[in-house]
């Protein structure tokens, strides 16, 4: 086991070592947050796969598969379904508006009137990611090391925030790199073939699971639809997401690179799945579906091998939880601190963030950003240790997230009649939607999505129509971003608001 641990320190080393050298490259706003926006095609797949497959895609594709068979993929099937649509339809327009925050974009679309509301929609997601992923470093370091929950998750949490203070979105690429090989290595290469080869190859599973174990849809209709709902269309609006959108060199890198991630997902879904059918074969007496990712790692690989895939586990819950991060810092500094600070003093949002841009003498950016980002993973830690369970949690924040932001951002995209009125009206009424059936049908129920995805749509449409249109000349500027013009006296790379 010694080798295992040192495998697994050294691993957590490198991770330190590589943000340290990532913080080299982060002298100004956009290299700390969007890493300069010059990623090309291998480090922007990378660093794509890796943030959108994270402990729940990895620990829990592995227990979704141990418990369903074959259709267990579909959860992580839905990712990566979200992602190529992300990359195949929207990212390249993302990718040419150059700002730093879906806030921003919702700002230039409707004409700088983005409420703080939809920032903390946004935050409320972000925050949440970044706990659930944060919490699951007590299950891994309990496995590894025996450590406390507590210690455990002020280890594993402390570690991100290191790396992401000190670079950025540099040293998270950096260090995702890192976590797209060790994860490659540790799951597809290592533990898919020698879990299956320990159950009896597909041919031994298949004489001692249930036929339904390799029926692609017996997980449900209703739950594949309602992952499709939540998960793919997640991947079309999330802050943590976009983010990663706003790296790419040009639209053709987010584009294609995007789109080979999104098939990584695919093929990781899989791998998932066939992973917790062979673990099912081998021991079908589990007292937990999510054990089965620990069991199948803890009593079928040989020394050294298990350390590695443990590490490529701890990998997927790190690029998660550091994306989350510094997404939820991102939002928190320039869609709700500096949008309430302008307002306070009266100044326009939107020329005053130019003006900020500008003027680097005024505000360190960097700094300001690492002080977020500090006090984002202070609470993030605080929450992990207070809270034992965050699926209600987490579902409420992508509820809310798809349930209010998903019909103004992509009818702002979309849809030029799309006003500002029935962009907010559509928020409001979306979430107040998706809270009031939750506490009517339960947190967990299917119906909270589906009602308010439907109740925002409407009032966006409606509300839109009624209302005067969007001023033409916030339209033209809007379609000049698009298109990668950048508008006099506005810096190329200034967010068109706060």
């Amino acid at each position: 086991m010694a080798v295992d641990y040192a495998v697994i320190i050294f691993y957590l080393v490198g991770m330190l070592a590589v943000g340290w050298w990532g913080m080299r490259r982060a002298k100004s706003k956009s290299d700390f947050l969007v890493a300069g926006r010059r990623l090309g095609p291998p480090m922007y797949s990378g660093t794509m796969a890796a943030i959108v497959l994270g402990g729940a895609s990895t620990i829990g594709g592995v227990g979704l598969g141990y418990e369903h068979g074959l259709s267990g993929a579909w959860l992580v099937f839905t990712i990566g379904f979200g992602l190529l649509a992300l990359s195949v339809f929207f990212s390249a327009r993302i990718s040419r508006l150059k700002v730093y925050t879906v806030g921003q974009m919702l700002d230039l679309r409707y004409g700088g009137s983005s409420s703080v509301i939809s920032g903390l929609v946004m935050w409320a997601y972000t925050l949440m990611l970044a706990v659930t992923s944060t919490i699951a470093y007590a299950t891994i370091f309990d496995v590894i090391f025996g450590l406390d929950r507590s210690l455990a998750i002020i280890l594993g949490g402390g570690i991100v925030i290191a790396y992401s203070t000190l670079g950025g979105m540099w040293s998270i690429t950096l260090t995702d790199m890192v976590q797209f090989v060790v994860k490659s290595v540790g799951v597809l290469l290592l533990l898919l073939p020698i879990a299956v080869y320990k159950a009896g190859g597909i041919e031994g599973m298949r004489e001692q699971l249930p036929d339904d174990y390799f029926s692609p849809m017996s997980i449900g209709v209703q739950t594949v639809f309602t992952y499709v709902l939540i998960y793919s269309f997640g991947m079309l609006i999330g802050q943590d997401i976009w983010q990663r959108v706003f790296t790419a060199r040009s639209d053709k890198v987010a584009r294609s690179g995007g789109s080979v991630a999104g098939i990584y997902c695919l093929v990781y879904a899989i791998a998932g799945a066939l992973i917790g059918m062979a673990t099912k074969a081998l021991h079908p007496k589990l007292d937990s579906a999510d054990a089965a990712f620990a069991t199948i790692v803890g009593e079928s690989l040989p020394i050294g091998v298990k350390g590695l895939v443990l590490a490529a586990a701890l990998s997927a819950v790190m690029s998660t939880s550091s994306g989350a991060l510094i997404a939820c810092a991102t939002v928190a500094n320039n869609d709700i601190w500096k949008r309430l600070r302008l307002k306070s003093r009266g100044a326009d949002v939107t020329e005053a963030s130019t003006s900020e841009e500008a003027d680097h003498s005024a505000h360190d950016e960097v700094r300001g950003n690492r002080v977020f980002i500090l006090i984002m993973g202070a609470a993030v830690v605080v929450i992990s240790i207070a809270l034992n369970d965050v699926v209600e949690a987490l579902t409420v924040a992508y509820n809310l997230l798809v349930g209010g932001l998903l019909v103004p951002i992509l009818g702002g995209l979309v849809w030029k009649r799309g006003t500002a009125a029935g962009a907010l009206a559509a928020v409001a009424v979306g979430g107040v939607t998706v809270i009031s059936v939750m506490a009517w049908k339960g947190i967990l129920a299917n119906e909270p999505i589906y009602y308010g995805l439907l109740a925002s749509l409407v009032t966006h449409v409606v509300v839109s129509l009624i209302s005067k249109p969007t001023d033409p000349a916030v339209l033209a500027a809007w379609r000049a971003r698009l298109a990668g013009e950048s508008q006099p006296g506005t810096p190329s790379d200034a967010p068109a608001g706060v």
